[in-house]
């Protein structure tokens, strides 16, 4: 802190402070800093244990639309396959895209849509509709819904409750 002299219009010496924080101020303000990031540190695995179930429902969410848009583009139906046992999800004939781990999968479809308890499909017609159903995803304590309209094709993604 610096201090400097000035004289006012009464003749007197007066003292003003110039502009500037001490190094009490600053260590307060680095002590405070250090304490929410620790917090935010702390919190951190929780949260994005929920961002990665949100980032595969939106995944998921994304190739149903990709392949509702391949089927109308390509004038014939496109399928959508959920691997429960292999843990993953295609378009078609494509490279499998697997899920996280530690979440699981429930899936909701028409009865001739599903092979034994283990795969399940949605299909997308030429004219924008679907098989329709859903698939619920779980972290634990937060549900996620991926849901597809079977008379529209529509793909939502929302908290499941």
């Amino acid at each position: 802190m610096t201090w400097r002299s000035e004289i006012c219009c009464s003749g007197r010496p007066s003292r003003r402070r110039a502009g500037g924080f001490t190094l009490i101020e600053m260590v307060v303000v680095l002590a405070i800093m250090g304490l929410v990031l620790a917090m935010v540190a702390a919190r951190g695995p929780l949260g994005m244990r929920t961002l990665t179930a949100r980032a595969a429902g939106n995944e998921l969410a994304s190739g149903f639309r990709q392949a509702r848009a391949r089927a109308i583009a390509d004038n014939r139906p496109v399928e959508v396959s959920i691997d429960l046992a292999a843990h993953n999800w295609r378009i078609g004939n494509d490279r499998p895209t697997a899920f996280p781990r530690g979440l699981e999968i429930a899936v909701l479809t028409v009865a001739g849509q599903t092979r034994g308890d283990q795969l399940a499909q949605f299909r997308f017609l030429p004219d924008g509709s679907s098989t329709g159903g859903r698939v619920e995803l779980k972290d634990g304590r937060r549900r996620l819904r991926v849901g597809i309209d079977w008379l529209n094709g529509r793909v939502s993604v929302g908290d499941a409750n």
